[in-house]
């Protein structure tokens, strides 16, 4: 009776703890600064909606969608690209995700983007920044952390 007990109480603990790691919709408590560019931004959702907006964007832009069709014909490499990039806004802006994904100079190496293709690409981003009516002062913010990226990203 002991042994069962125990194997039913073990069993339940790791559901438990697989389940707190697999479910997305728990809160979890950070102390994000209210005046930081990621509450500004309005936080994760916000954040999520813009990004989703900036590969739609992206995927319709002639100048650029053809670097991106092998990511887009392939659900799982685009579900990844578009973590990275919200986890990359997030953590710039000052929030509490972590990037984990390669840097600018390693993920573009060998790519020869060309400043024309950077170009349209924030365009995208801009674009979808306004349809979310994201201020002025707050998108310029976000263009300052994201732009310096440039220089490991275009002719590389």
């Amino acid at each position: 009776m002991k042994k069962s007990l125990f194997v039913f109480l073990l069993g339940f603990a790791l559901l438990s703890v697989f389940n707190a790691c697999d479910d997305d919709t728990k809160e979890v408590s950070y102390e994000i600064d209210p005046n930081s560019l990621y509450s500004r931004l309005g936080g994760l959702n916000a954040i999520s909606a813009v990004t989703d907006q900036f590969l739609a964007n992206v995927a319709a832009d002639n100048t650029i969608n053809a670097r991106f069709a092998a990511t887009v014909a392939d659900p799982f490499r685009l579900q990844v690209l578009r973590n990275n990039l919200i986890d990359q806004i997030c953590e710039g802006a000052g929030g509490p995700c972590k990037y984990k994904g390669k840097t600018m100079a390693e993920a573009h190496q060998g790519m020869n983007i060309t400043q024309d293709e950077f170009n349209a690409l924030v365009g995208d981003l801009v674009a979808a920044l306004d349809q979310f009516n994201v201020p002025e002062a707050e998108k310029n913010e976000l263009l300052g952390i994201l732009g310096p990226m440039q220089t490991d990203i275009v002719g590389k």
